[in-house]
C-alpha cells in the first residue's frame, strides 16, 4: 500500500476543463505508460527508445523518460541505496501521471528492481494505466554486453548497491508483457510491443505499418 507524506498546506486541486478524452481526440491516440524493467544491460533504454521511433512514424505524441536521464535532473540528489531507489520510482510514476494527463503515450526505462516500486508506481499513475513490460534477459547475457563495464566494477567492490550483484531484482510476477531481449533481435521486440499496443486499443496501425510488422 502506498504510503503518502503531505508536507504542503492549504493547497487545492484545480479541475481540468480539458481532459484526456479531449487531448486523445485531437491526437488521434489514446494514450499509456509502459514501465520497462530489467536488470543494467538488459536492453530497457535501447527498446524503449527503438518503440518510441515506431510510434513517432505512428503520428504518437511521446516521450521517455530514461534512468540515466533522470537521474541528472529531477532526482539528482539521490543516490542508489533501496530508500533512495523506492523516491526516485515515485518521482518518475508522478511525473509520467501528469505527462499522461496532457495526453502523452510515456516510455519509462528503469531498473526499478523491487517489485513493491512497481505496484506503488501502478497505484499513483491509476488502474491500468501501466503496462509493465519485463525485459528478460540473463545476467550474463546482461555482462557480455556491459560497454561500459559496470558488471565489472561492481564485482571488482567498485560499486555499491549494484542490482544484480549486490543488491537484489525481483523479477514481475504477473507483467502484461515478456519480451526476451536477451536473445531476440530488437525489431522483433519492438514489434511485440507495438502489436501489443495495437491490440490493446491504444494506438491503431496503418496499413503500411501493418506490413511491415507482418514481415
Amino acid at each position: 500500500m502506498l504510503t503518502v507524506v503531505t508536507k504542503s498546506t492549504n493547497v487545492v486541486r484545480h479541475a481540468q476543463t480539458i481532459t484526456r478524452d479531449h487531448r486523445a481526440s485531437t491526437l488521434g491516440h489514446r494514450n499509456t505508460v509502459l514501465w520497462f524493467t530489467g536488470l543494467s544491460g538488459s536492453g530497457k533504454s535501447t527498446l524503449a527508445h527503438a518503440v518510441e521511433e515506431e510510434l513517432h512514424r505512428l503520428s504518437c505524441l511521446t516521450y521517455v523518460l530514461d534512468g540515466d536521464n533522470v537521474r541528472h535532473g529531477l532526482c539528482r540528489d539521490l543516490g542508489f541505496t533501496i530508500e533512495d531507489r523506492v523516491e526516485n520510482i515515485r518521482r518518475v510514476a508522478e511525473m509520467a501521471k501528469l505527462m499522461l494527463d496532457a495526453g502523452v503515450l510515456v516510455l519509462t526505462a528503469f531498473i526499478s528492481p523491487l517489485r513493491a516500486d512497481r505496484a506503488q508506481a501502478r497505484e499513483v499513475l491509476g488502474n491500468g494505466e501501466m503496462v509493465e513490460i519485463y525485459c528478460r534477459a540473463t545476467i550474463e547475457d546482461c555482462e557480455g554486453r556491459d560497454v561500459k563495464g559496470l558488471y565489472k566494477r561492481a564485482r571488482a567492490g567498485e560499486i555499491p548497491h549494484f542490482t544484480g550483484i549486490s543488491s537484489p531484482y525481483e523479477q514481475p510476477e504477473n507483467p502484461e508483457l515478456v519480451v526476451d531481449t536477451g536473445s531476440r533481435p530488437l525489431q522483433e521486440c519492438v514489434n511485440q510491443v507495438i502489436t501489443y499496443l495495437a491490440h490493446r486499443g491504444t494506438i491503431l496501425l496503418q496499413d503500411e505499418a501493418t506490413q511491415r510488422l507482418a514481415g
